[in-house]
């Protein structure tokens, strides 16, 4: 009896072995990403506001596909890939008024797609590449680019023609005759009979052409400048017009690839660096009926000659005019005024103003100024990241995003009275806002219920209480139905990857799920943590949100890793599906092993509003390296961790702010893995850098304390540092050069891992799981 019953408890032991979770390894997390599951991507709507594409790749394929569902149905197929190119071309169409038509581009030419019938109609046929397709004309023309100018295809006739004829170059001068020019020209003419005569005929032919009336095409010449961002007016009367001339004496980088298919060396043509010479902008508008060009001018926008308040730490600050990049005109629904979206090129300014087609000159409705930068949700420059959220609620309101409250929110100002008018408010901010056609409602993607959160709303145009349509706590990414009576979604969790919903666009409806591929069985075995997003309180006494990791009592082994996110500006601490899945995946691994792990959105992170996002203002590794050694502090106060066993990894942004805690702040991280780090700003892009340093030689104090290469005599601790070869992001070249710093130095508490075909994000499984196994051996070796 008694061996019966120890071979019954032995076989429950067997079975409850049998079903713990599965361990967790560096090679297991990093391996081809399909392992995880397919979650579907890139979600829009079919015209017929009944289907939902989306890419996805179910079949475990190379590559997503295009897959297609009724959004009464859970059954997605496959679209056929014919359909494919043209599918997406329509996606990027554009409507006419009545939105009964898209005019669209497909493989360098133009159709036109009857929404009513279902007809499509080629409208080009060439081997030129025609694009940016739009109705003008009173809806009666398509117009589109070919080469630098616009073409009208009449919709009645089929006839098309040529509005603008763009030449690079100066326009010729008519010569004009001196006085002994024009007494030898009429003495020949008296001399001799033949020239008269030929003088005469000239002058009858002459006659006779202005006398027959004929379309004639203004030459606009360019000079030494490119053609950019051209727009014909709803009518077809005017024509703005940006013209770029390009910036001389700038030096563009070189990364050279060691691993290539030649067996040669080749070099990867890359970028310029931060305080390059930058390309200048003007504008220009033509009016096609009075045959006369004339400049936007905005010299006389309020503001315009601002220094910014950095220049008086610098006696030598030069006084130039600051120059601006004018985006649209969006026309007012009637026609009646146009609105420009103008942005200043040292970032700190941004108009949006009424521009007098007839004049070009502009009125200011709104003007935004931050003396760190203008950015944030609806607002970031559109040369960079598309057009911003603005809009026209009638034909003298107009509406768009700003941050003046200090967190992005919806406005509307009438352009004729000048009238300003708040649409949302509150601590928390608009993600998305959206129109609806009718221009009734606006549709809101905000975070007003936790910053970790994206939900969807509904709200009177007028303004009033947002009604929440989106239930599920998490994150959504949202595509509306034509008809906007359907919305379809990616959904995510903190540990539950993307899947796709669709339910009706009205408060109180329920969603329906589509996909359920997003876990594969192998990843669902493991138990992922549901990690909370807790707060702390800074030195400051700013509110800092994070996510903390904690191992069961049984595994705490007295040892904690702060995990700090790239990019800058982005989130981490929230309650959805990380962009950064493989190191929450590793933040786990850690969590197992008895790490107490913390993910902080420090200063400068995106989600908090204005002066969060600007906080890292003229001094990257200030305020947001301070949340980060505070978040050590809370760890050791508040979580029982040893202050001499702390570590620290992160990539981009995160390995900069590894380095510079390890530079800086001496004894508070023991051992740190800096994954292709900018080591020294003065060589990273211009569009990122300058906004927040300004540049290298306006601004040298903001770089001297930003750049870790700098500070690489405080190094303390245990430094591991890796870097992809071919990274055209952050180069080679920065870890290089603080290598060879910390030679110089005579430091040897640090190693250097190169990954010879990696670029800024890595790609191959091999070279993610060296990295990682040599991140946790750090740990292990000096923090265990």
């Amino acid at each position: 009896m008694k061996q019966y019953l120890s071979l019954l408890l032995c076989g429950v032991g067997l079975a409850a072995s049998a079903q713990q979770a599965p361990t967790l390894t560096v090679e297991k997390i990093m391996q081809d990403t399909r392992w995880i599951g397919t979650s579907p991507d890139r979600v829009f709507w079919g015209t017929d506001s009944k289907t939902i594409y989306f890419n996805w790749n179910p079949e475990q394929a190379l590559a997503d596909s295009l897959y297609a569902t009724p959004y009464n149905q859970a059954a997605p197929v496959k679209t056929a890939p014919m359909d494919r190119a043209r599918l997406m071309a329509i996606r990027r169409g554009r409507y006419n008024q009545p939105r009964t038509a898209i005019a669209y581009n497909l493989n360098g030419d133009i159709y036109l797609l009857n929404l009513k019938t279902g007809r499509d109609t080629r409208i080009t046929h060439t081997t030129e590449y025609e694009n940016d397709p739009v109705f003008s004309f009173n809806d009666q023309s398509v117009v589109y680019t070919s080469g630098d100018n616009l073409f009208a295809w009449d919709m009645a006739d089929g006839g098309t023609r040529q509005l603008t004829d763009f030449t690079k170059g100066e326009k010729p001068e008519t010569k004009k005759l001196n006085h002994q020019e024009q007494w030898l020209h009429a003495q020949q003419q008296t001399l001799f009979d033949i020239i008269k005569d030929k003088q005469e005929k000239a002058d009858a032919a002459k006659a006779f052409q202005q006398s027959v009336k004929h379309d004639t095409l203004r030459t606009l010449y360019t000079g030494d400048r490119e053609v950019e961002e051209t727009r014909i007016s709803p009518d077809g009367r005017y024509v703005m017009y940006q013209l770029r001339k390009p910036a001389t004496g700038a030096q563009s980088t070189k990364v050279p690839s060691f691993v290539s298919a030649s067996g040669f060396t080749t070099d990867i043509p890359s970028r310029t660096k931060v305080g390059d010479p930058q390309s200048s902008y003007a504008s220009f508008i033509y009016d096609r009926v009075k045959d006369t060009v004339y400049p936007v001018i905005t010299k006389d926008l309020p503001g315009i000659h601002d220094l910014p308040d950095f220049a008086k730490d610098y006696s030598h600050y030069d006084t130039v005019p600051r120059g601006v990049i004018v985006h649209g005109p969006y026309w007012s629904p009637g026609g009646t005024y146009a609105l420009a979206d103008i942005f200043s090129q040292d970032f700190k300014d941004r108009w949006l103003a009424i521009v007098d087609m007839n004049t070009g000159a502009v009125k200011n409705i709104d003007r935004q100024r931050d003396e760190a930068w203008v950015a944030g949700p609806g607002i970031d420059d559109p040369e960079e990241y598309g057009d911003a959220s603005l809009g026209w609620l009638d034909d003298h309101t107009c509406w768009y995003m700003s941050q003046a409250s200090g967190y992005a929110h919806v406005y509307k100002t009438d352009v004729t009275s000048g009238q300003q008018t708040a649409l949302t408010k509150g601590n928390f901010e608009v993600q998305e806002a959206t129109l609806s056609h009718d221009k009734k409602f606006f549709y809101l993607l905000t975070n007003a219920v936790h910053p970790g959160e994206k939900q969807w709303y509904r709200m009177p145009a007028t303004g009033g209480e947002p009604q929440r349509i989106t239930t599920m706590t998490g994150a959504h990414e949202v595509s509306i139905s034509p008809d906007e009576k359907w919305i379809a979604y990616r959904y995510s969790y903190t540990n539950k990857p993307w899947e796709l919903y669709v339910q009706e666009n009205v408060p109180g409806s329920k969603p329906r799920q589509l996909t359920f591929k997003a876990q594969s069985d192998a990843f669902k075995a493991y138990p992922w943590r549901d990690v909370p997003v807790i707060t702390f309180t800074a030195r400051d006494g700013a509110t800092v949100y994070a996510r903390l990791y904690k191992p069961d009592a049984a595994k705490k082994n007295g040892a904690a890793v702060i995990f700090v996110h790239g990019a800058g500006y982005l989130q981490n601490a929230h309650k959805w599906w990380s962009l950064y899945f493989r190191e929450y995946m590793f933040n786990n691994l850690l969590t197992d092993l008895g790490y107490t792990v913390m993910d902080v959105d420090y200063r400068g992170s995106a989600g908090y509003g204005s002066k969060w996002r600007t906080g890292i203002y003229r001094y990257m590794g200030g305020k947001d390296l301070d949340d980060e050694i505070d978040a050590v502090h809370y760890l050791e106060q508040e979580q029982g961790i040893d202050k001499n066993r702390v570590g620290m990894y992160g990539g981009s942004y995160g390995g900069f702010m590894t380095l510079m805690a390890m530079f800086t702040k001496p004894g508070e991280i023991a051992a740190g893995a800096a994954l292709r780090s900018v080591t020294d700003w003065a060589h990273y892009n211009h569009p990122y850098t300058a906004s927040i340093l300004n540049e290298p030689y306006t601004d040298s104090i903001a770089y001297r304390r930003s750049s870790p290469i700098y500070h690489a005599a405080g190094l303390k601790g245990h430094l591991l540092m890796c870097h992809g070869m071919v990274d055209t992001n952050v180069h080679f070249e920065d870890i290089v050069r603080l290598s060879q710093r910390l030679i110089e130095l005579h430091k040897d508490n640090w190693e250097l891992a190169v990954y010879p075909v990696e670029d800024h994000g890595f790609t191959t499984p091999s070279s993610w799981t060296d990295e990682y196994k040599r991140i946790l051996k750090l740990f292990d070796t000096y923090l265990k």
